[in-house]
């Protein structure tokens, strides 16, 4: 296409735009309140996804070694979980650390717990963790059954629960996040449509002397495209605003700390791209699919 071509296409656009008047501000004010919508719920799924991320990352495999066995069964022990596959890491825990650890998490309560240093009662253990979190369950169902373990512990409802949910909530803001898409493009589609029905003759008399559907179509892109694109700055700026105030009040929240939410560079510039191409990419599609039907001469 000629430098000259695309020139008037977009002068084409502009002026349109610009005669539209309230039928404009209706086509941004319906692209802007649907991103708004998508930029909260991607930026929340996002995060979700995220902090899901995070914790099933520390689900691991604790299995406890039979108070009987010897070391030589321990490292034979070790050696058949680590055939296992899926098997990411196993790391040795001796009975007097499982005390540290356990006086350590009680708090002060853990002082009662001191008095059994001299005669340590707790298991040696191996704790595991899986390459994949899925697959933890078929892990501690395979270590369960092998000689010299006492028994294996993983959070099983926790972890099972933990994976159903960011299941539904990745399926879940995927199809809201789609709904409010299609719901932008119908609306813009037919406030431009209006606009293309007034014009329904001059397209007619192009196409009568001569003009190509793509030469029709590039004012009517170029519209879309900007509309979109204007219809994208709002709910960027009030995403990326209310997302960074979010940030600084959880980044305070020290107590909390699975509560863990994506650092705002890269996340800002990554979600702004993302919804100044789905503003775009509704604005162009909404305005092609309103010309279509005029072009059949």
């Amino acid at each position: 296409m000629k430098a000259r071509t695309i020139k008037r296409h977009f002068r084409e656009g502009l002026k349109n735009i610009y005669r539209n008047g309230w039928m404009t501000v209706a086509s941004v004010g319906a692209v802007t309140v649907t991103l708004l919508l998508v930029g909260a719920f991607l930026g929340l799924i996002l995060n979700l996804n995220h902090m899901a991320k995070k914790i099933e990352e520390d689900v691991v495999v604790k299995v406890l070694i039979d108070l009987a066995a010897d070391d030589e069964q321990v490292i034979a022990l070790r050696e058949e979980i680590e055939k296992l596959p899926g098997v990411e890491s196993i790391v040795f825990s001796s009975k007097d650390e499982e005390l540290d650890s356990l006086i350590e998490s009680m708090g002060e309560g853990g002082e009662v717990w001191a008095l059994y240093e001299q005669d340590n009662p707790l298991n040696h253990a191996y704790i595991i963790k899986a390459e994949d979190p899925h697959n933890t369950q078929a892990i501690a169902d395979a270590v369960g059954k092998m000689d010299s373990v006492d028994s294996v512990t993983y959070g099983e409802d926790v972890a099972q629960n933990l994976f159903k949910f960011t299941d539904y909530a990745r399926t879940i803001g995927v199809i809201l996040i789609a709904g409010l898409v299609l719901t932008a493009i119908f609306l813009i589609s037919n406030t431009i449509k209006l606009t293309i029905m007034a014009r329904s003759t001059e397209i007619g008399i192009m196409k009568l002397v001569g003009a190509t559907n793509g030469f029709i179509r590039g004012p009517f892109f170029v519209e879309g495209l900007l509309l979109g694109v204007f219809g994208a700055v709002l709910p960027i700026g009030a995403v990326l605003g209310g997302y960074k105030l979010i940030e600084s009040s959880i980044s305070g929240m020290t107590s909390i700390g699975f509560v863990e939410v994506l650092p705002f560079n890269p996340f800002a510039w990554q979600l702004s791209l993302i919804i100044l191409v789905i503003g775009a990419g509704i604005g162009i599609w909404g305005s092609l699919m309103s010309v279509r039907k005029f072009l059949k001469v």
